[in-house]
């Protein structure tokens, strides 16, 4: 069966339903610019989900809830590379790159497979199975209900697409997740009402110490709110939902503990600023496929986001996408070794008068001169392509080096 279209015109909560009372079996994908997430079903329950959003990727889940730490994160990470770099008898192609988390990610039949994060957690004792298999479950859920709180965006259903053998299975009723995404929702809109966007900057207010308890959740929140974190990037360093982190930041805003002072300015796309920009997708792609050839990859990636945002289902600019990033990590390291360490080389207080987003805040504040490029990315909320990146432009400006 067919069925697609924008969430404009069908939501999340009318999809599931519709899939559950027809009691379908397959695969319901959404896409958003470069997130794309899916939700399997069987016979109209949910079974899985699966996400190519780094933020999601299990590793994330098990630092927010106090599983792991970053540390332990990044040597799980080193040990999985290991074992994608090891060829089998067939093949001796090596890859220096991070493996993610991600459901989407197709393995090189002809490579020694690597373990999945869990499997090497349990086999150091960090974890039990029980507990990864809970993990996956809440992993699970939280991929469906941040579907509940996209604005926009395309969806495609298809019935030929099975649970792969080697997902954790679930078994969730399609009205329980309903109920739980349209709260998660409502909710969400109501934080907005004090807290406005990602880029707000909060102040804790006076005597806050005496009227707060002493949870470890709170104390790393404040910790945060201390350093005039944006919203942004206190999800990051939490490695949290936008949900969580605005549920507890609404709460101390409307007991008037934290104070919203403002908001970090937008940093302006680089591709609005390019002159005699088409308009048309197509002409947008040719552009870029331009640009791309022109060895020019980090030009073409902002006009392939561009043409994303406008149009998050072109199959075309999807493609083009995993091109343009392939291509831009492997000139990223023809000009600086994965296994180069990053060391910061500017004075703390001249920081404050570079511009610096809540995403390049969140990679200086892991450059601690030890971790070299592949660690810092093992524990990054963000694509490969985007953290390195984010590196790029700190090293260009002269913030960072090796």
């Amino acid at each position: 069966m067919a069925l697609q279209g924008s969430l404009n015109t069908m939501g999340v909560s009318d999809l599931l339903q519709f899939l559950a009372v027809s009691r379908k079996t397959g695969l319901l994908k959404f896409s958003q610019q470069k997130v794309l997430k899916g939700i399997y079903f069987e016979n109209g329950i949910i079974v899985g989900s699966s996400t190519n959003d780094p933020k999601e990727y299990l590793g994330q889940v098990l630092i927010h809830y106090g599983k792991i730490d970053e540390a332990q994160l990044q040597v799980a990470m080193e040990i999985q590379r290991g074992e994608a770099a090891v060829p089998s008898p067939k093949s001796k192609v090596q890859s220096p790159n991070p493996i993610p988390d991600s459901k989407f990610q197709i393995s090189n039949s002809k490579s020694q497979k690597p373990r999945r994060l869990g499997q090497i957690l349990v086999a150091d004792g960090i974890l039990t199975d029980a507990q990864v298999s809970q993990l996956l479950e809440i992993r699970t859920l939280d991929i469906i209900y941040d579907l509940f709180l996209w604005k926009e965006g395309h969806f495609e259903f298809g019935d030929d697409n099975p649970l792969p053998p080697d997902f954790t299975r679930v078994r969730v009723e399609a009205n329980r997740v309903v109920m739980e995404g349209i709260h998660r929702a409502d909710e969400m809109a109501r934080f907005r009402t004090l807290i406005p966007s990602d880029r707000t900057l909060l102040e804790l207010g006076a005597g806050w110490t005496s009227s707060l308890p002493a949870g470890k959740a709170t104390r790393q929140l404040l910790y945060f709110l201390e350093k005039r974190m944006s919203v942004a990037e206190i999800c990051y360093n939490m490695h949290s939902s936008a949900f969580e982190v605005y549920a507890q930041l609404y709460e101390l805003v409307k007991d008037g503990v934290v104070h919203v002072v403002g908001e970090l300015p937008e940093i302006p796309d680089p591709v609005s600023q390019m002159p005699d920009l088409p308009d048309a997708a197509a002409d947008l792609l040719l552009l870029a496929r331009s640009e791309l050839n022109n060895g020019e990859a980090e030009k073409a990636l902002s006009i392939i986001h561009t043409v994303l945002g406008r149009d998050p289902k072109n199959t075309a600019a999807h493609t083009l996408l995993g091109e343009a990033e392939k291509k831009f990590i492997d000139r990223v390291y023809s000009e600086i070794s994965p296994t180069g360490v990053p060391k910061v080389i500017v004075q703390l207080e001249d920081l404050a008068n570079k511009e610096i987003g809540s995403q390049e805040g969140f990679v200086l504040s892991r450059i601690n001169g030890v971790w070299d490029i592949q660690s810092i990315l093992s524990i990054c909320p963000f694509r490969e392509a985007d953290s390195l990146s984010l590196i790029k432009k700190l090293w260009d400006s002269g913030i960072i080096g090796f």
